[in-house]
């Protein structure tokens, strides 16, 4: 959980630096499962009415994280040497979720890249160090 607060509160738009898979997997994971649960209570309060207000704190949710989520993801492809443009691969319908799929779990880059240092070097305090760009 520790993940996935850092990157909601430290780096909320910190699309420098790099993100372990740790740091994104534990992220996703943490999003995914708030996710289900937040469209469990949006259906029970929905209930069987047509009104879409049982779905605000899912809405909610869904907007507050937007950001981090892109943000976590440029990081990820920093770590593997990529830019972040390559998100938008995403966007191409059946494959690019795929595509951005096997980028994230690619093992990153050892030593520092271009993007900054390495986030499993052993001289890093993992979980502070996370999303901080290089400093030249």
């Amino acid at each position: 959980m520790n993940w996935y607060l850092k990157v909601i509160k430290d780096n909320y738009a910190n699309f420098n630096g790099r993100a372990r898979r740790k740091e994104f997997w534990m992220f996703y994971l943490f999003h995914i499962i708030i996710i289900f649960i937040l469209a469990f209570i949006s259906g029970f309060l929905s209930g069987s009415s047509e009104s879409f207000t049982g779905m605000i704190p899912l809405i909610i949710y869904g907007l507050g994280t937007f950001i981090p989520y892109i943000a976590v993801c440029v990081r990820r492809l920093h770590d593997t040497g990529k830019s972040g443009w390559f998100f938008l691969i995403s966007f191409i319908p059946y494959i690019g979720g795929l595509i951005i799929l096997i980028f994230m779990a690619q093992n990153g880059n050892i030593g520092p890249n271009k993007y900054g240092p390495d986030p499993k070097a052993p001289d890093m305090d993992e979980i502070n160090d996370i999303g901080k760009p290089i400093l030249e």
